[in-house]
């Protein structure tokens, strides 16, 4: 389900859902593919919490979603949140990167567009679609594929080089990874933004979750962490 309830007949968010509530058993909240390479910069691709974003990047979160779903009527009993093990690169300049002055990562930077980079093994490498249309390589990375191309180790919690610089939000509880030599940002979630989570769904009393994908996981990490914040 979208981050928001069901589109009416006016193009707006439906305000009353109870009817579908009586009707399923539950329903899984997408959130992901929050933010991505469609947009003109870089952000998280799973935000847990957006308030603290600026009004124009605060394109939804899980509790913003939960929020929409529970006013309109769905029972948080009945709300599944989803949550991804890949997230997406871009190319970004060290003048775009980092804050003026300093080697902390800025907040949304701009990227470019037209040099797309390739993400892990799963990602598709471009070519023509069904139409013959071009379409680029997604820039896709999941968690084992972060530890396959050397951004993080094998315990998937130390950055693999320093000239990788990393970054958590606090409320929004996703991470940003940068390779100053490849000039290669990717926005992912770890195993702590998986706990977050996790809390979140147990202090909340949501349904459970819906991992997107397992495949993409390394050794269970993710998993792990989600399952055992929740209990």
């Amino acid at each position: 389900m979208s981050l928001t309830p069901f589109m009416t007949a006016s193009g707006k968010p439906s305000t009353d859902v109870s009817d579908f509530a009586e009707a399923f058993d539950y329903i899984a909240v997408m959130n992901y593919d929050v933010w991505g390479p469609w947009f003109s910069t870089v952000g998280p691709n799973t935000p847990l919490n957006d308030t603290c974003a600026a009004h124009a990047n605060q394109q939804g979160s899980a509790v913003s979603a939960v929020k929409a779903w529970s006013d309109a009527g769905m029972p948080v009993n009945k709300i599944v949140l989803g949550v991804a093990s890949y997230g997406y690169s871009y190319s970004v300049s060290p003048s775009d990167a980092f804050v003026s002055h300093t080697k902390t990562l800025a907040a949304y930077p701009a990227f470019n567009a037209s040099n797309q980079s390739l993400g892990d093994a799963w990602d598709n490498t471009g070519g023509l679609d069904v139409c013959g249309v071009y379409e680029a390589q997604g820039g896709t990375f999941n968690f084992w594929g972060l530890i396959d191309g050397g951004f993080l180790t094998k315990k998937a919690c130390l950055l693999a080089t320093s000239t990788i610089n990393t970054t958590t939000v606090v409320k929004r509880r996703t991470c940003t990874m940068y390779n100053e030599t490849s000039q290669v940002m990717v926005s992912f979630d770890n195993a702590q933004s998986f706990t977050a989570k996790g809390k979140y769904i147990k202090e909340t009393g949501l349904r459970g979750f819906a991992l997107r994908e397992t495949g993409g996981d390394y050794n269970n990490i993710l998993l792990d962490a989600i399952t055992e914040a929740v209990g």
